[in-house]
C-alpha cells in the first residue's frame, strides 16, 4: 500500500479541481492518447503521472503511485521512499474495463419508495413544518447524490472509540501503514481513504476527503484481491474524541458512507456513548453494519467468547438485528488487528459484501426506513378517521335546530289550519278571530304573547358554532396532530359566514312556496342578540300563505247555507214573537237549530279534512328549511373538511408506499 501524496500538494489539488469542474458523477474520461492501458487513474495526480513516468523511466510504475515516489512521508509498507515508488505497480494484463458505472434504472423497490417519499414531502409541505420534513428531504438529496455516482464502488467506513485499534485494523486490511497509530490521542484527526480501484473520486469528493488523504493499496494480495475490487475504505477519527471537530467529522461521514465497521475493544465495548449515540439510532442499518471486537489477544482463555456474547446481548438490546443463521442483520465477530488473528475472515466477509454491489441500495433503503419511522407520528392515525353518515346527519340536525326548522314546520301547519278556519269557520268564530287579530287589549292572542316567555336558549349563532365544533371534533378524532389541526381550521374558517348564509338561504327556501309574506321580519342571526322570534317561524319571515284545496268553495257554500238557515229560522221566530207571523215554533226552531248545529259540524268536518294536508304542508316547509341549512353547512363546512380528509388519505397512501417494502420492519 502506498500513499498518493504528491511532491507538490498544490499541483495535486489543482489537478483534482480541474477534473472536478465536470460532473463528478459522470464516468471518467478516457485516457489520453499514448497513455498505457491498465494504469490506475483516480483523478488526483493524473496530470503529473506522465511526467513522473518520464523521469523514473520505469514503465511498470503505476500512475497513482508515481506521485508518491521519493516522498519521505508516503507511509509505505516499510516506510521507505523506495518502497513507495513501487507501491502502485500493477500487472500488464490488469483489467481495463470501465471502473465507473452510474446507477441505472433499478427493478427493486427503492426507486418506487423514493418517488413515494418525494411525493409525500411535496403533499405535506403546506401542512407540516420544515423541521418535521427536514430528515426526509436530506434522505432524498443524499439518495439522488449517491445514485449519480459509481455503483461499482462500496464505501465502507471504519469507526471506533479512542484506543480501540481502528487505525490498526485499517492498515491490516489494506496491507500497509497508511493511517498513523500510536499512544498519542487522538491519532487520526481527519478521515483517510483507501481505494482499491479507479473511479472513486466522485465518491471521495462527496465525503469531502482532500486529495492528500486519498491512498491506494500496497502491491500484494490485499491490493489485487479480486473480492476487494471496488472497495473504498475510510478511516474515521475517534467518535469519542475530546475535539468537537473530530466528532463532527465522524457524524458527517457516517451519514454518507454505504457501510460501517464499528471497532470496539474489551474495555469500551459497552460504552453508553457508543450505544446511545450511534448503534441504537442506527439499529435499522444492521444489514450494512459490522461490529468487530478488537484486541482479543489481550483476553485470556475463554474471556473473548464471553465478551463477544455480552456484546451481542447489548446489540440485541439496542434493537439491532444480528446476522446469524443466515438471517439478515449485522455481522459480529472478534479479531486482533495487531496479531492478524481473524483479519483474513473479516477481509473475506467484506469482500463478499463489496462484490454483492447492493450496499448503497441497502443503506439508502435503511435511510428511507429511518425517515419514515420519524414521520410515523404525523401520518399514522388511530382507527379510521373520517366523516361518517351519522356525523353528517347529526350536523344537519343541529343546523336545522339552530335555524328552527321544526318550529317553522309547525308554524306552517298552524297557518294552514288558520286559513282553513277563516274559510270554513262560522261567522261568529270568524268575527271573534277578527277581533283578536286587531290586537285589542284583553284579547286572548295578546294575552298569549304576554304570557309566552322569550326563548331561554343559547343564541342561534352559538348553536351553529357548537354544531361546527362537534363535527370538527368528530372528523379530526384519531388524526395525527397536524392533520387534525388542518381539519379544525377548515371547519372554523368555513363557519365564519355560516349564520348569515343560513339566514339568507332559509329566507329563499321559505319564499319558494309562494310569496314570502313577512319576509322583512326578524331573523335568527340578524340581530345583535342572535335571538330569533318567539314563534319559531321559518328563517327570514313567516311561511308563505298556503294554497287552498279545491273543495274549499263547497265548504264555504255549506257554511253560508248553515248561516242562512240560522238567520232565516231566527227571523221566523222573531216574527212569531212580535205577532207578524202565525204562531208555530217547531218549524222555525228546527230550521234555526239545523243552522246552529250544521255550522260547527261543517267547520269540524273541514278541520278533519285539512289535518293531513296541513301536516304535509308543515313537513314540506320544515324539509325546505332543513335542506337549505344542510346545503349551506355542506358547502361551507363539510366539503372543506372532506377535502382535508381526502388530502390526508392521499398522503397516508404515499406513506404506506414508502413503508411497504421496508427492509428493517420500521
Amino acid at each position: 500500500m502506498t500513499a498518493l501524496t504528491d511532491e507538490d500538494q498544490g499541483n495535486g489539488t489543482a489537478g483534482a479541481r480541474e477534473r472536478n469542474q465536470d460532473n463528478p458523477g459522470a464516468p471518467e474520461a478516457p485516457e489520453a492518447p499514448g497513455k498505457e492501458a491498465g494504469r490506475w487513474d483516480d483523478g488526483l495526480i493524473a496530470r503529473r503521472a506522465a511526467a513522473v513516468d518520464a523521469r523514473s523511466g520505469d514503465s511498470g510504475t503505476d500512475d497513482s503511485g508515481a506521485g508518491g515516489a521519493g516522498s519521505g512521508d508516503s507511509r509505505t509498507g516499510d516506510g521507505s521512499g523506495d518502497s513507495a515508488g513501487r507501491a502502485g505497480s500493477a500487472p500488464e494484463d490488469d483489467d481495463v474495463r470501465p471502473q465507473v458505472e452510474a446507477y441505472g434504472p433499478s427493478g427493486g423497490p427503492l426507486p418506487t419508495r423514493l418517488d413515494a417519499l418525494r411525493e409525500l414531502v411535496g403533499l405535506s409541505r403546506a401542512r407540516l413544518d420544515r423541521d418535521t420534513l427536514a430528515e426526509a428531504g436530506r434522505v432524498l438529496d443524499e439518495a439522488a447524490a449517491r445514485q449519480r455516482l459509481s455503483s461499482r464502488h462500496t464505501v465502507v467506513a471504519i469507526a471506533g472509540a479512542t484506543g480501540s485499534g481502528k487505525s490498526t485494523l485499517f492498515n491490516a486490511l489494506s496491507g500497509a501503514q497508511i493511517s498513523d497509530t500510536g499512544l498519542r490521542r487522538p491519532t487520526t484527526s481527519q478521515p483517510i481513504a483507501c481505494s482499491w480501484t479507479d473511479g472513486a473520486a466522485g465518491l471521495l469528493d462527496r465525503l469531502a476527503i482532500p486529495g492528500r488523504l486519498r491512498r491506494r493499496p500496497h502491491p500484494g494480495p490485499p491490493a489485487f484481491d479480486e473480492a476487494l475490487q471496488g472497495l473504498v475504505l475510510v478511516d474515521l477519527p475517534d467518535h469519542d474524541s475530546a475535539a468537537t471537530a473530530h466528532r463532527d467529522q465522524v457524524d458527517r461521514v457516517l451519514a454518507l458512507v454505504d457501510a460501517v465497521i464499528w471497532v470496539v475493544d474489551p474495555e469500551k465495548y459497552a460504552d453508553a456513548a457508543l450505544h446511545e449515540r450511534y448503534l441504537r439510532p442506527l439499529a435499522g442499518h444492521a444489514e450494512v453494519t459490522f461490529v468487530v471486537l478488537n484486541q482479543i489477544d489481550r483476553l485470556p482463555g475463554e474471556a473473548a467468547d464471553l465478551v463477544l456474547d455480552d456484546l451481542r446481548r447489548l446489540l440485541d438490546e439496542d434493537g439491532m438485528a444480528l446476522g446469524e443463521h443466515g438471517e439478515p442483520g449485522a455481522t459480529v465477530m472478534s479479531l486482533s488487528a495487531l496479531t492478524g488473528d481473524g483479519v483474513p475472515e473479516l477481509r473475506e466477509m467484506v469482500g463478499r459484501f463489496v462484490q454483492d454491489r447492493t450496499a448503497a441500495t441497502r443503506r439508502l433503503s435503511a435511510d428511507v426506513d429511518a425517515a419514515a419511522a420519524r414521520l410515523r407520528p404525523v401520518y399514522v392515525a388511530e382507527g379510521r378517521p373520517g366523516l361518517g353518515e351519522r356525523a353528517r346527519e347529526e350536523f344537519t340536525d343541529r343546523l336545522a335546530e339552530a335555524v328552527g326548522a321544526a318550529a317553522a314546520g309547525q308554524a306552517a301547519e298552524r297557518e294552514w289550519r288558520r286559513n282553513a278556519g277563516r274559510a270554513c269557520g262560522t261567522p261568529w268564530l270568524r268575527l271573534w278571530r277578527w277581533y283578536e287579530s286587531r290586537g285589542l287589549p284583553g284579547s286572548l292572542d295578546r294575552m298569549g304573547q304576554a304570557l309566552a316567555p322569550p326563548e331561554e336558549e343559547s343564541t342561534a349563532r352559538q348553536r351553529v358554532e357548537q354544531a361546527v365544533r362537534i363535527v370538527a371534533d368528530d372528523a379530526s378524532a384519531g388524526l395525527p396532530a397536524p392533520w387534525a389541526q388542518a381539519v379544525r381550521e377548515a371547519a372554523f374558517n368555513g363557519a365564519k359566514g355560516l349564520p348569515e348564509a343560513l339566514d339568507e338561504l332559509a329566507a329563499k327556501a321559505a319564499a319558494g312556496g309562494g310569496s314570502a309574506k313577512g319576509s322583512g321580519g326578524s331573523r335568527r342571526f340578524g340581530t345583535a342578540s342572535g335571538r330569533g322570534p318567539a314563534t319559531g317561524v321559518a328563517l327570514g319571515g313567516r311561511p308563505a300563505k298556503p294554497p287552498r284545496p279545491k273543495w274549499w268553495p263547497a265548504a264555504v257554500l255549506a257554511q253560508v247555507s248553515m248561516t242562512l238557515l240560522q238567520v232565516f229560522g231566527g227571523l221566523w221566530l222573531l216574527g212569531q214573537i212580535v205577532g207578524v207571523l202565525e204562531p208555530g215554533l217547531v218549524v222555525p226552531a228546527l230550521i234555526m237549530l239545523a243552522g246552529v248545529v250544521g255550522g260547527p259540524l261543517v267547520e269540524w268536518s273541514c278541520a278533519a279534512a285539512i289535518r293531513g294536508p296541513a301536516r304535509r304542508y308543515g313537513q314540506d316547509a320544515e324539509r325546505r328549511l332543513r335542506e337549505a341549512a344542510a346545503g349551506c353547512g355542506r358547502a361551507r363546512v363539510l366539503d372543506p373538511v372532506s377535502a382535508e380528509l381526502v388530502r390526508y388519505r392521499e398522503v397516508r397512501e404515499r406513506y404506506v408506499a414508502v413503508t411497504e417494502f421496508s427492509t428493517t420492519g420500521q
